[in-house]
């Protein structure tokens, strides 16, 4: 049965290249690799490191590019792609325009969607934007829901999506560790932060651009000040909008390190020998739990409540204030801190590619037996 497996970001890379491995292990199976470009440098770094070649790259990435660029351009592409190798079926992951469109396209084709990382909601569709929207959107259109957790699989079943189609597998972001950690990491900035209990900061949503980041920054500040035994390191997405301001608020602060996008090993290796996350990424909110890590999540709203409800997650928000509180709370109680790092992981144990990959043969062997009937 060929699968073809399509993504475009640097996430879903992550996400999604150690459920290539796994398929690529089963001769049944024939995967083709079709990549958006999406992202373009970002996505190429995590696709080394796993040791993954495309057999196709749409390359839609233009500068200033809209989302209704993204979606056109992508459903372009893989209506190509589908009348060049006419997969059985093929795979999405989570939430992005490319996952989306290609979901659209196959559609379109009568292609069978497989949805990686199905069922997650916050039901408020500005909140992630657009992402809120993709990922209900594909799930309307899919047949093989993979939900990482029972509360992604509760969703589909309030939806009224068939019991049947979801599988609970765990999150394929647990299973990018074991190929990424590495105890021995050594690195430049993590010398530099040797001394000091080390925050990891990313934040680049297109929600918090604007004033939210600014407040986001602003805090950030105010905690080195407080704080002695404090540093930051900062990986600044490509987007200008985010460097302009992140320069702006830090070029001034030497406690506050800013760096170039990191490739997946370095980013894991840092969240790793880190003290805490501060975050508005989705697929960081899986990651670090899994490594001990306290994530203070700088949304309102979050899709994956589970670690709210494990305890590895807060919703800190993006007023000053709430940030500078839910910080100080970690560093100053090592109860509170503990009681986050210890919590157990809800997003799984790092086999879930396996967990796809068996239901995927399931359904190829069915296809097969049909066929000879």
């Amino acid at each position: 049965m060929r699968i073809m497996v399509i993504f475009g970001t640097r996430p879903e890379a992550i996400k999604m290249c150690p459920l290539i491995k796994e398929l690529k292990k089963h001769s049944q199976l024939d995967t083709i690799v079709c990549l958006t470009g999406q992202h373009r440098e970002m996505l190429q770094q995590v696709m080394q490191v796993f040791g993954i070649d495309a057999d196709e790259n749409l390359d839609i990435m233009r500068q200033d590019q809209t989302l209704s660029d993204i979606t056109r351009r992508v459903m372009s592409g893989i209506d190509e792609m589908t009348d060049k190798y006419h997969p059985a079926l093929i795979l999405v992951h989570g939430d992005t325009s490319t996952s989306f469109a290609a979901a659209l396209s196959a559609f379109y084709h009568h292609i069978p969607i497989g949805h990686v990382e199905a069922g997650l909601r916050t039901h408020n569709m500005a909140s992630p934007f657009p992402e809120e929207f993709n990922r209900q959107a594909v799930d309307l259109i899919t047949k093989f829901f993979f939900a990482p957790t029972e509360t992604a699989k509760g969703n589909l079943l309030k939806e009224g999506k068939p019991a049947d189609d979801i599988y609970v597998t765990g999150n394929t972001a647990i299973d990018a560790l074991r190929t990424t950690v590495n105890r021995h990491y050594r690195s430049e900035d993590l010398d530099w932060a040797s001394d000091s209990r080390l925050i990891l900061l990313t934040a680049h949503r297109r929600e918090n651009l604007g004033e939210p980041m600014k407040h986001i920054f602003a805090a950030v500040n105010r905690i080195t000040r407080e704080y002695q035994d404090v540093k930051v390191i900062f990986p600044v997405h490509k987007n200008p909008a985010v460097r302009e301001i992140a320069h702006r608020y830090f070029d001034a602060n030497s406690k506050v390190r800013l760096i170039e996008p990191m490739d997946v090993t370095d980013f894991h290796n840092y969240m790793a020998k880190c003290f805490l996350v501060m975050s508005d990424s989705g697929g960081v909110q899986e990651e670090a739990p899994a490594l001990g890590k306290p994530v203070l999540v700088l949304r309102d709203t979050t899709e994956r409540p589970e670690g709210i409800e494990a305890g590895t997650l807060k919703l800190v928000g993006t007023e000053e204030e709430g940030i500078f509180e839910g910080v100080s709370r970690l560093l100053d109680d090592p109860t509170e801190y503990e009681k986050m790092s210890m919590a157990v992981n809800p997003y799984g144990d790092g086999h879930a590619s396996e967990r796809i990959v068996e239901v995927l043969i399931n359904y190829a062997e069915g296809i097969d037996r049909s066929s000879v009937l």
